[in-house]
Order: structure tokens, then C-alpha cells, then sequence
């Protein structure tokens, strides 16, 4: 068992919004803590998880508002709708660009 992994992966879950799954998803972008994820951000973290998975539908409450939840220490349900419609329409704006 890789133990740096394993310390990362607690690291992540310790934060709200973020369970064993979407912590092992994180490392795999290279985000092993708060810090890194506030440095990359929710919307990158996102759209990067997506590349990495792009036959999965990843549901926007747990992935996009889990991220900004777990940085702002906000149950991703209590995100306001202002803010949840701004991480939407920059991840769309990604989608589109991928477009050809």
C-alpha cells in the first residue's frame, strides 16, 4: 500500500464535502491537500477529473460544489446559487473550448 497516498487521502477527506473516492481522484490530478486544491481551484480540479474520466458523468454537486465546499468550508448544498452558477458557466466555457 502506497503510505503517502494514504496520508494525502485522509488529508482530503478531512475536509467537508470529500469522501475516499473523490480524495483518490484528486491525487490523481496532483491535489493532496486544501491548499492545493484552493491553488488549482474548483472549477480546474473539475475539469481536469472530467479529462481523466471523459466517459463518466460527473455530477455537478459532487465533484464542482463538493471542491468549492470543501475550500470554503460550506456544505455544497449551502453554496449560494450566484456562486454555483458561476462554477458552472466556467466549466462550460472549457467544454466548449474541447469542442472541435
Amino acid at each position: 500500500m502506497n503510505t503517502s497516498r494514504t496520508i494525502a487521502d485522509r488529508e482530503l477527506i478531512k475536509l467537508k464535502n470529500i469522501g475516499l473516492k473523490i480524495a483518490s481522484r484528486l491525487n490523481e490530478i496532483g491535489v493532496y491537500s486544501r491548499t492545493d486544491l484552493e491553488q488549482i481551484g474548483a472549477a480546474e480540479a473539475h475539469k481536469q477529473i472530467k479529462r481523466n474520466y471523459p466517459d463518466e458523468t460527473l455530477a455537478v454537486c459532487y465533484y464542482l460544489y463538493s471542491f468549492e465546499g470543501a475550500v470554503t468550508d460550506t456544505h455544497w448544498n449551502d453554496i449560494p446559487e450566484k456562486r454555483k452558477q458561476a462554477l458552472r458557466q466556467i466549466i462550460s466555457e472549457g467544454e466548449q473550448e474541447n469542442d472541435y
